[in-house]
């Protein structure tokens, strides 16, 4: 980053003693900040393919950040100083670099907040607009801009902002991004209406609007067309015509979206409905189709019992503020559509995770949670709690817009489908089962059954160009022994059956804990039943760690298996590596 775009802040900051405003600055003020580093010092494992080469020679990569926040009464700043030298592996290469990607400064009165600069946001469930970071993921889409909170009545909340999204170290140019506009408003109608201010049925309601505005451009199609023709003799002859098309692609993009919610004791539900306007991009392939989606939860509480279900379906829901962006994890993405699937704690378990497919989706999920009480047949002394979850995801169905045209074809509607229509080509399926059963005041257990179907060639498609349907079956026995208040000792037990992809897997894990400073831990993944042709492989694995109140440090030395690290259905390739890490 350049550091002259940050001269006027400096300058502020070296004025203010001069100018006697320092110690009113600092009067009543509150300043809070955290910090983290990961770091990582490679090492050349020929088991694994990795050398000097394929490192590109960077034997050592850092990823780390610092945030300043200052509050002092209605007025609140901040700024994140980030460092990538060089980025980890596995992080995009364009955030190479240091600098200040994200700053503000917020004001608030009585019934309206203004912000300035960089800020995260999410309107409803975030299926037309969600600004948001995971480091883990190396995403970060915030917008840079202005974004403001008006309360003009009790229970009415209505935003605006505008601005552009963050893209790794590179400045907004004209014709670079595209410039995000939007509105949003909720109303609770229990706070609007006095008469409905003691109901126990609480009621919102929820409206959006996003626009992209990117300037226009041309792109240039060929398209093939097959038809038959019959001479006179009767034979019948099938032939291809090429033809080429040039097509103007829209500056504006407007959706919208609506929700509601309803919650009455342990009974909620929410839903929430979206429109896209015609947005021909990279990720659909250029298609002129109108996106649609759809996302609802419903849940029950009471004691000892909680059920959870969902269900969304996505039609051509790609929105981004840069048409012919494209990759893993997907950058400049306006808008967020929610995951489904249950992200695993268990090593193996995670190895097959879901991630969210933009240009068509159908899944649903369920789960039951139940804690037998103590002293109950089930729950024993201390009780016994039972999790039961399921989820499947399955593309849409998509019919042709004409019997010449292939589906998705570039420069046309690209497919028909009727709304939520479900097709039966499955993406995923995940059924798990978990028990956690505290048998003394020293012993604990957790004991987990996983179902998972797995459609490499789908989920993996901008990785691999290959890939099966992997079928798994998994086992987790989780054992914790405690010897005193402070020391325990915590193992592992996991395997993985499949006849697809790797084969068999096991995995062990040991971890001894000093609370609440230190942990000690060994690990290893193998994969002894490995196809023909594939290498058996130790994924080892020693760490240990010391916590001071919010303070950590921890040091882990071993390997790292190849595969996806997703969070929330957003996803990005983790390859293969052999080394220090610390954090």
């Amino acid at each position: 980053m350049d550091f002259i775009k940050y001269r006027f802040l400096i300058a502020v900051l070296i004025l203010l003693p001069g100018l006697g405003l320092a110690q009113d600055f600092l009067s009543g003020a509150t300043v809070t900040g955290n910090t983290q580093v990961d770091a990582q010092l490679y090492t050349e494992d020929k088991e694994l393919g990795i050398t000097d080469s394929t490192l590109n020679y960077k034997k050592f990569g850092m990823n780390g950040f610092a945030n300043i926040n200052y509050t002092n009464g209605n007025f609140n700043a901040g700024i994140r100083f980030e460092g990538f030298l060089n980025p980890m592996v596995g992080f995009d290469p364009r955030y190479e670099g240091v600098g200040i990607p994200y700053w503000f400064a917020s004001y608030k009165l009585s019934k309206l907040e203004f912000t300035a600069g960089h800020f995260y946001e999410q309107f409803g469930s975030g299926l037309i607009l969600r600004s948001w970071e995971e480091w883990t993921l190396g995403y970060d889409n915030n917008i840079y801009g202005f974004n403001a909170k008006f309360s003009p009545v009790k229970g009415v909340t209505l935003k605006g902002l505008v601005g552009v999204q963050r893209f790794f170290w590179e400045p907004y140019e004209e014709s670079d991004r595209g410039i995000v506009r939007g509105a949003d408003g909720d109303f609770y109608l229990n706070d609007m209406f006095e008469s409905l201010n003691d109901a126990r049925t609480k009621v919102t309601l929820g409206g959006s609007f996003v626009s992209r505005y990117e300037p226009s451009e041309s792109k240039i199609f060929t398209r093939t067309s097959v038809f038959d023709s019959i001479n006179q003799f009767g034979d019948t002859t099938t032939w291809q015509r090429r033809t080429t098309y040039q097509y103007n692609l829209p500056a504006n993009v407007g959706s919208w979206a609506a929700r509601f919610n309803i919650a009455n004791g342990g009974v909620n539900f929410y839903a929430e409905y979206a429109e896209k306007g015609r947005d021909p991009n990279q990720t659909n392939d250029y298609i002129y189709k109108k996106g649609r989606a759809l996302y609802s939860t419903l849940s029950y509480s009471t004691k000892g019992l909680g059920i959870f279900l969902s269900a969304k379906w996505i039609d051509n829901m790609s929105f981004k503020s840069k048409r012919n962006e494209a990759g893993t994890p997907p950058m400049l993405d306006i808008n967020y559509l929610p995951s489904i699937s249950k992200e695993h704690q268990y090593s193996l378990a995670s190895m097959y995770p879901y991630a969210t497919k933009q240009n068509g989706e159908f899944g649903l999920q369920g789960e039951v949670v139940y804690t037998a009480p103590r002293k109950s047949a089930l729950g024993g002394k201390y009780g016994t709690t039972f999790t039961v979850n399921y989820s499947i995801a399955n593309n849409i169905d998509k019919q042709p817009v004409s019997e010449d045209i292939p589906i998705d074809s570039s420069g046309t509607e690209g497919y028909k489908t009727n709304f939520f229509s479900i097709g039966d080509l499955t993406f995923y399926r995940d059924l798990n089962l978990l028990v956690e059963k505290k048998f003394s005041t020293k012993v604990k257990m957790k004991a987990a059954y996983f179902y998972q179907v797995y459609n490499q060639l789908v989920i993996e498609d901008d990785i691999y160009s290959y890939g099966n349907t992997v079928f798994a079956n998994i086992g987790v026995i989780d054992f914790t022994y405690k010897f005193d208040r402070r020391n325990s000792l915590r193992t592992e037990l996991q395997a993985l059956f499949t006849e697809q992809d790797e084969g068999d897997w096991a995995g062990l894990l040991l971890e001894y804990n000093i609370s609440p400073t230190w942990f000690f831990s060994v690990a290893d993944e193998y994969n002894y039943g490995a196809p023909e042709g594939m290498e058996k492989l130790h994924y080892y694995n020693a760490s240990f760690g010391y916590t001071d109140k919010s303070n950590r440090i921890s040091l882990r030395y071993g390997r790292q298996r190849e595969g996806l690290l997703c969070v929330g259905g957003v996803c990005r390739f983790v390859p293969a590596s052999t080394g220090l890490t610390l954090t």
